[in-house]
């Protein structure tokens, strides 16, 4: 898998550095953006080795339960420090969290919880988070076909999920932003979707077959009409993420024999061709150009395509590493960079030795939060799962949200 932590370790340096260039390469960012988007190709990478990853990581696991445990205390421990980071540096007056408009706080961290916030109308603490929200309604998604047993056919979601997307742009069906939270209200939107996740997962992860297929739908059809019906991005372009992550599945899905080499290929070329359709008759909005998203869009394919043709070659150690410590990353960069704008300020001209610094200071101070924090946090996870465990063997039980006994998973 040394091929997958490179391509994550390029993607969050590049997502760094569109963020960074606010403070430090302001005139070299007003230069490149309208022809690349930094930051759509590198999250386009990260959901694309998402796609890979997480359903293998279910279907090895052959449990609801023990999945949601192991996303759980992947995501959470870091999240929640960083978060804390963030807090105690605005209190002391050397960092500004964004304006939450007045917006009840009790609310707001709720949303942080479910990590919906993205899709619930709610400001991100961290202004990356709102990935999170994605990945989150993926999970959802895919414990749900998971469930019924549909999860096979991953090709043929990312190309329906994109097909979708290209026809409502075709069709000028475009949503005012945070639709959903405008008709219901941000509060109530909020308390419903966090009572409808909790019950989701709870229900998901139980011994009841009844219960886990009835929580799982419950789970994602919640995260279907968020994405479609209440993000902050354009609808084609939710949709074209869910898209590219089950397109990351059927290329899994490929390369260990549960489908044809044809069959991802033929979906990989209808998902790109209605992304890019998508991206082209949509034509701009705030934030966005369509030849930047474009280029970024297709060198990120590209890029896990080369990272895919290379996949049985060696792969440097630092780029391992690097990929390893990507999600501290990703996560800690916000922050960092909320300090230095609460104390050295932005710069107008570029400055590539303080963007070099910036980078020299949050990658110590990564594996610094990867050894201690993360590592740790997944350590207490998979602790927790051989707890669960331990009771299941004795009375003989498979498990919560166990595959049937005549399903292969690809450990197998």
């Amino acid at each position: 898998m040394g091929w997958l932590d490179a391509l994550r370790g390029i993607a969050a340096l590049v997502v760094v550095f569109d963020h960074s260039s606010y403070s430090f390469m302001a005139q070299f960012r007003r230069e490149l953006m309208p022809d690349f988007n930094t930051s759509r190709y590198g999250i386009m990478v990260f959901f694309l080795v998402s796609g890979y990853i997480i359903p293998a990581s279910l279907e090895r696991r052959g449990s609801i339960r023990d999945f949601w445990i192991g996303r759980i205390f992947r995501i959470y421990p870091l999240c929640v420090a960083v978060a804390g980071a963030m807090l105690t540096s605005h209190m002391l007056g050397i960092a500004e969290i964004r304006n939450f408009d007045g917006e009840n706080a009790a609310a707001a961290v709720i949303a942080h919880v479910t990590l919906f916030q993205e899709l619930l109308g709610t400001p991100n603490l961290l202004l990356v988070l709102w990935t999170l929200s994605y990945e989150m309604a993926f999970y959802l998604l895919v414990v749900a076909l998971f469930s019924v047993r549909l999860h096979q056919q991953s090709a043929t979601y990312a190309v329906v999920l994109a097909a979708i997307a290209a026809i409502s742009v075709a069709a000028g069906a475009a949503l005012p932003v945070s639709a959903l939270s405008g008709a219901v209200g941000v509060v109530p939107l909020i308390a419903i979707a966090a009572l409808t996740m909790a019950a989701a997962i709870g229900c998901a992860s139980t011994h009841s077959p009844v219960l886990r297929v009835l929580g799982a739908i419950l789970g994602g059809l919640l995260a279907l009409v968020l994405v479609t019906f209440n993000g902050t991005v354009p609808m084609w372009e939710g949709l074209v993420i869910l898209s590219v992550m089950f397109l990351g599945t059927a290329i899994y899905r490929a390369e260990h024999g549960q489908s044809t080499w044809r069959t991802a290929a033929s979906a990989a070329a209808v998902v790109v061709a209605c992304a890019v359709g998508s991206a082209y008759q949509y034509g701009g909005g705030s934030n966005f150009t369509r030849r930047g998203w474009i280029v970024a869009f297709l060198l990120a394919v590209a890029t896990f395509g080369i990272g895919l043709a290379f996949r049985q070659r060696q792969v440097p150690r630092w780029l391992i590493g690097l990929g390893t410590i990507s999600y501290s990353v990703y996560l800690v960069h916000p922050a960092l960079l909320a300090v230095s704008d609460g104390t050295l300020g932005r710069w107008k001209q570029n400055n590539l030795v303080l963007e070099i610094a910036f980078y020299s200071v949050l990658l110590p101070i990564s594996m610094l939060t990867y050894r201690y924090i993360e590592a740790p946090g997944q350590a207490w996870g998979r602790r927790l799962v051989r707890l669960v465990q331990v009771p299941r063997r004795k009375s003989g039980h498979k498990g919560a949200g166990s595959l049937p006994s005549n399903t292969t998973t690809p450990s197998d």
